[in-house]
């Protein structure tokens, strides 16, 4: 363990979540297992739920006591693939095709 500052709200369209719970998914289960390296002091599971605790002056779409769900694959929220629900497509992938 090792103590760290509490978050905080730095940027307009920051959101600090108070996590409820998370989960490991398949890219942690290869260093959950053995099967390439995890680094000493390294915290597994990036997929996590929580309450909206605070919100930057320029969010929109999440209140301080929403229930979220916190995927990798989050997306700006604004732009033209995040508008059509296509969160995948801000990112360059040259074999997914949307």
């Amino acid at each position: 363990m090792k103590d760290v500052p509490d978050a905080r709200i730095e940027q307009p369209t920051d959101v600090l979540v108070k996590i409820t719970s998370t989960n490991i998914c398949g890219s942690d289960l290869h260093m959950y297992e053995g099967r390439t390296d995890l680094e000493p002091g390294m915290v597994l599971g990036h997929e996590n739920l929580g309450i909206v605790a605070e919100v930057g002056n320029a969010v929109v779409g999440v209140s301080p006591g929403d229930r979220v769900c916190l995927p990798f694959n989050i997306g700006c929220g604004f732009c033209r693939n995040c508008e059509v629900q296509q969160l995948f497509a801000e990112y360059q992938v040259p074999w997914l095709q949307v």
